[in-house]
């Protein structure tokens, strides 16, 4: 080879490498374009207008809407200091692929990142949007999340991540959030596919001879007074019949030797507000046994499904004939007639969930520690977790420790 030719060679190479050189930057910058952006904000009320426009197309559940969310930060987060930090993500062109609503609130661990309202959401989830599948891949959401949570770490400081009762699916759509570490929540969730009509339902659910035992059941509450299923709609009316509803499940909780949550500040503030000034389709009903309320409910109709949230009986004569059961059956009927096609028994593993329900949803916990102190304890609370379910999936254990705890 002439030194011509090795100088043609050298310079040709120099070319094609500046050429893969800009290629490269390019593709970054294109790569760049494309990545999600988002903001983080702690005032609900300047994103309103906004989530409840997403809201109305999104994929979520009820307890992502945001009067839900909005009350109890009102009624509860306020009063426990909890911060809301409110997460929307965008695809490069400025639409919304998701709302994360999240809080730092202080638990017994110390203050963590978690869901709001946490504890009175069964389902704790982003709300979605019906696109975000295609245009958020999982190694997307995993850089998007690295650089969130990074943010959120500078600017409202904690020391663990608990992000628990994630579902794996919302809407049908893949829940990115369960894309974390996770393991299974301590309970599942109850749901059963509604038929047109409450016979052809409730005869493919029960046997004959079931049935013939509820209907001896309702003869015997009818000798205890009138039967009656009431569904007030005056606001007046359903306060009171909450009220009830609440003095029921606070009975129940001191049997059971359960901290009575509506002790707590704001909870029962909370639950008026939903059940008679917002947005959400709530539904409060009860079995009246003459005079008295012998079953009560407080339900959401939410796209087509009937959520389950509270439910109580009282624990005197007319108990021991299935009151509650009669009720849930005037429940699924309503939900029917409301043409639902489901009906969520939402979280919990009673027996009479699993007996209607032909759907067990499971749930996803994400525990994760920050700096040394966290990233320590964070394993230890993780074992804790774990060792809950164990005792709550184990009935011989699960019946014992519910007999001790009555006792203390």
């Amino acid at each position: 080879m002439t030194v011509s030719q090795v100088l043609q060679a050298a310079f040709d190479a120099s070319l094609h490498h500046a050429g893969a050189a800009a290629r490269a930057e390019r593709t970054a910058a294109t790569l760049a374009e494309a990545t999600p952006s988002f903001q983080i904000t702690e005032d609900l009320t300047s994103i309103e207008s906004e989530w409840r426009a997403f809201e109305s197309r999104a994929n979520c559940t009820p307890f992502q809407a945001f009067d839900w969310l909005v009350n109890w930060q009102r009624c509860i987060g306020s009063r426990l200091n909890v911060t809301p930090v409110i997460v929307t993500a965008r695809a490069p062109g400025g639409e919304l692929l998701f709302i994360l609503p999240l809080a730092i609130e202080k638990l017994r661990y110390g203050r963590c990142l978690t869901f709001l309202g946490r504890a009175l959401c069964d389902y704790n989830a982003p709300l979605l949007s019906p696109e975000s599948a295609q245009t958020l891949t999982t190694s997307q959401f995993a850089d998007l999340w690295k650089a969130v949570h990074g943010e959120i770490r500078r600017n409202y400081p904690h020391s663990f991540v608990w992000l628990d009762k994630m579902p794996k699916a919302v809407g049908g759509q893949q829940n990115p959030m369960c894309n974390l570490k996770v393991q299974r929540h301590g309970s599942s969730a109850h749901a059963t596919e509604l038929h047109s009509d409450w016979e052809t339902f409730y005869s493919e659910k029960r046997s004959a001879a079931t049935r013939r035992n509820d209907r001896k059941k309702l003869k015997k509450i009818a000798e205890f007074g009138t039967v009656n299923y009431r569904s007030p709609n005056n606001p007046e009316e359903i306060r009171e019949l909450l009220s009830t509803l609440i003095e029921q499940k606070s009975t129940k909780f001191a049997k059971m030797g359960v901290a009575n949550m509506f002790a707590k500040p704001g909870y029962t503030e909370f639950f008026t507000a939903i059940a008679t000034g917002t947005g959400l389709s709530a539904h409060v009903s009860a079995l009246q046994v003459g005079a008295n309320v012998a079953a009560a409910n407080l339900g959401l109709t939410y796209r087509g499904c009937y959520y389950h949230v509270l439910a109580s009986y009282d624990d005197g004569p007319v108990a021991r004939f299935g009151a509650g059961a009669a009720h849930l059956h005037e429940l699924m009927r309503y939900a029917i007639g409301k043409r639902c096609t489901h009906f969520d028994f939402t979280i919990g593993d009673e027996n009479y969930k699993r007996d209607w329900s032909d759907t067990e949803l499971y749930l996803y916990d994400h525990v994760s520690g920050v700096g040394f102190v966290g990233r320590s304890v964070a394993p230890f609370v993780a074992l804790a977790l774990r060792v809950k379910r164990f005792i709550k999936t184990t009935p011989a254990i699960w019946a014992l420790f519910m007999k001790l705890r009555a006792l203390l």
